[in-house]
């Protein structure tokens, strides 16, 4: 995980790598609860058996779960040591490339596009690579809004 000591560190870096996290697992267990709280349980996320004989020979995980993890992900990649708050203030653009099978282990990795200062902080906004463990495509790509207050 990388460090930064100021948010106000991170203005000079707009097209570089702010940080990359460690690898997440992604189980069947986290599959079923994501279902279960989106009232999503269609059977190619839920039923390993169905998913099995269906066109990825496993369950995957739901798009929107993988892009759930985007906040997860950041704080695994790296952390500014005067931000005492963060929000998540939207996302651009997202696209699901390729699926997560379940068993699969994805990670995520983040440079900044933008840094636009605000009061009190600033706005980041970052391209997010959700990479797939061995796979040659990212699982997802998003461009990510957050504001990080100090």
């Amino acid at each position: 995980m990388k460090r930064y000591a100021h948010l106000a560190d991170l203005a000079q870096l707009a097209g570089q790598e702010l940080g990359c996290s460690s690898w997440v697992p992604i189980e069947q267990a986290r599959i079923d609860l994501f279902a279960q709280a989106t009232g999503d349980p269609q059977w190619i996320h839920t039923d390993p058996v169905r998913a099995a004989a269906g066109p990825f020979g496993a369950t995957i995980a739901h798009g929107f779960l993988t892009l759930s993890l985007l906040p997860m992900l950041f704080e695994r990649a790296f952390t500014v040591d005067d931000v005492r708050m963060g929000v998540n203030y939207g996302l651009n653009r997202v696209r699901f490339i390729s699926p997560v099978k379940v068993g699969s282990r994805v990670r995520g990795r983040f440079t900044l596009l933008r840094y636009e200062p605000l009061d009190g902080g600033a706005q980041l906004v970052a391209l997010a690579h959700i990479e797939l463990e061995g796979a040659a495509k990212p699982a997802c790509v998003a461009e990510t809004v957050s504001r990080r207050y100090v």
